[in-house]
C-alpha cells in the first residue's frame, strides 16, 4: 500500500470515529397494567380520583398512567356478569386482578390459574377453593378474608346484654342465605353460618328471628313483620339493600323505641344506638400493599391471607337518651366513638 493510500485511509477513519454517533431508539418500557374487578356500579370520576386503594397504590409509587396502568370493569350489582368481565381482563392480559367481596374473587379464579389475584373481604376463602390455607394460599390468589368466625356475632349480643340488661327478644334483618359455587363448580351453603349465630344467640339466654329483606320493595312488609313480634332490640347485617335503606331503617327503630344494634359506626352517627364489628380502612390498604408486593415480583401462592385486625365500637348517647338507657360506664371506657 502506498503512502498516499495509506494517508487516505487513515483520514476517512479519523473522519468516521470523529462523526455523531447514531443511536437507535430503545423501545418503551410495557408498563404493568392491575385489573379492577368491581361488583358494584361505576363511581363517579371524582369518586375513583379520590379511592383509598389508588391513594395507597400512589403512595407506593404506582402512578396511573406513568408507572401503572388500570382497567376496571363493573358488574353494576349484577353478579350474573363478573364471569365474563373476569374473562375480559384475563384476555387483555393484565398483570394483576383486584377484586372484591366473595363472588369477585371466584369469577377470577375461575376465569385464570396464571394472573395472581388479590382479593377484599372474601367470605370462606378456603372452602369456595380460592386458597388450600390462610397461612399457605398454594394457588394465584391471596388477599384479606371477612370475618367467618360467629364469634364475632356473640360479641355484640354480649354488649348488648351489658347496655341493655333487660332486652330478651332480639330480631335480626338480614339478607337470605346464599349458596354461592366454588371455584371447582360446586356450592358451599353459607346459611350454615346463621346456624352458629342462632346458637350463641340462645346461649346469652335471647330468644332471636330473622327477617330476610331481598328487595327494597320489601322493606314496609318486613317492618310489619318486625313490628308483630314486638321485639325488644333490633339487629342490622350490614349488606348492600341495608345500606339504599339506612335512614329508613334507623327511623324504624326510634319509632318502636328499639335497642339497634349495627356492624358499622355510620350508622350509630346516623342516629343509631350502637355498632361494633370491623374497621374497613385499614384491610382495603392491606390489600393494596399485596398488589405492591405481586408487581414487584412476589407470588400470592408465598403471602399468607389476612383476617381484619381492627375493631371499632361506637355509641349514639342522644339516641340512649331517648331509650331511657343509661350506658353503663363499662362500654363507654372501651367505645372508640361516643357520639354525643
Amino acid at each position: 500500500m502506498g503512502q498516499g493510500t495509506r494517508r487516505q485511509l487513515l483520514m476517512a477513519t479519523a473522519a468516521l470515529l470523529a462523526a455523531p454517533r447514531i443511536t437507535r431508539a430503545q423501545p418503551q418500557k410495557k408498563l404493568p397494567v392491575l385489573g379492577l374487578l368491581i361488583p358494584g356500579p361505576k363511581p363517579s370520576p371524582e369518586a375513583i380520583a379520590k379511592s383509598p386503594l389508588r391513594n395507597r397504590l400512589r403512595e407506593l409509587g404506582w402512578i396511573e398512567g406513568k408507572t401503572l396502568l388500570i382497567e376496571s370493569v363493573y358488574a353494576e350489582g349484577n353478579s350474573d356478569r363478573l364471569p365474563e368481565l373476569a374473562a375480559s381482563l384475563v384476555a387483555k392480559k393484565v398483570d394483576v386482578i383486584w377484586t372484591t367481596r366473595t363472588p369477585g374473587p371466584v369469577a377470577a379464579a375461575r376465569a385464570t390459574k396464571s394472573i395472581p389475584i388479590a382479593f377484599w373481604l372474601a367470605g370462606y376463602p378456603v372452602e369456595l377453593g380460592l386458597v388450600d390455607s390462610f397461612a399457605r394460599p398454594g394457588r394465584n390468589v391471596t388477599g384479606v378474608a371477612w370475618i367467618v368466625d360467629p364469634s364475632l356475632s356473640a360479641k355484640r349480643y354480649q354488649l348488648l346484654r351489658e347496655l341493655a340488661p333487660g332486652a330478651r327478644r332480639v330480631a335480626l334483618l338480614v339478607a337470605p342465605p346464599t349458596n354461592l359455587p366454588t371455584v371447582a363448580g360446586g356450592v358451599f351453603d353459607f346459611g350454615a353460618l346463621g346456624d352458629k349465630i342462632g346458637t350463641a344467640i340462645r346461649n346469652l339466654g335471647l330468644e332471636s328471628r330473622r327477617f330476610e329483606l331481598t328487595a327494597v320493595a320489601d322493606l314496609e312488609r318486613v317492618f310489619t313483620a318486625i313490628a308483630k313480634w314486638a321485639p325488644d332490640a333490633l339487629f342490622v347485617q350490614d349488606f348492600a339493600l341495608t345500606a339504599l335503606v339506612a335512614k329508613r331503617i334507623v327511623d324504624f327503630a326510634r319509632s318502636h323505641r328499639l335497642i339497634d344494634i349495627y356492624e358499622g359506626v355510620g350508622w350509630p352517627q346516623a342516629g343509631g344506638l350502637f355498632s361494633y364489628g370491623v374497621v374497613i380502612l385499614p384491610t382495603l390498604l392491606r390489600t393494596a400493599d399485596m398488589v405492591d408486593r405481586i408487581l414487584r415480583g412476589a407470588k400470592p401462592a408465598d403471602l399468607p391471607v389476612e383476617l381484619p385486625s381492627h375493631y371499632e365500637m361506637a355509641v349514639n348517647l342522644a339516641t340512649a337518651k331517648s331509650l331511657g338507657l343509661k350506658v353503663p360506664q363499662s362500654i363507654l371506657l372501651r367505645a372508640d366513638k361516643v357520639i354525643e
